[in-house]
């Protein structure tokens, strides 16, 4: 009788209580492409392209000889990220909380 009350709870909870799924930022990139920046561009180019970026993330690495610095500039839908002055890569940016993604890099 008990596992009979138990089941009919669990079952009635499940129609009751909506359902929520997380999105994943790949899917919304996959299903609308970004025009973002391809490895190899200059930093002059992607500003040229894109215009200035909202902001210029602290600079990391650079402290031995073998360690390149990196800058990474943040726009509303993307991060680049540049080695010296060229990019190496490009991130989407989470566009609401609850996308599973890259968080916001500030």
């Amino acid at each position: 009788m008990l596992r009979a009350v138990l089941l009919g709870l669990m079952v009635s909870a499940a129609v009751v209580l909506p359902a929520q799924a997380d999105t994943l930022l790949i899917d919304r990139v996959a299903a609308k492409p970004l025009d973002m920046p391809s490895r190899g561009t200059t930093a002059a180019q992607v500003e040229a392209r894109y215009g200035a970026p909202a902001s210029r993330l602290e600079p990391r690495g650079g402290q031995k000889a073998q360690w390149p610095t990196i800058n990474r500039w943040v726009y509303p839908e993307f991060t680049v990220y540049f080695e010296r002055d060229r990019v190496i890569d490009v991130v989407a940016n989470q566009a609401m909380a609850n996308e599973i993604g890259p968080k916001p890099a500030y």
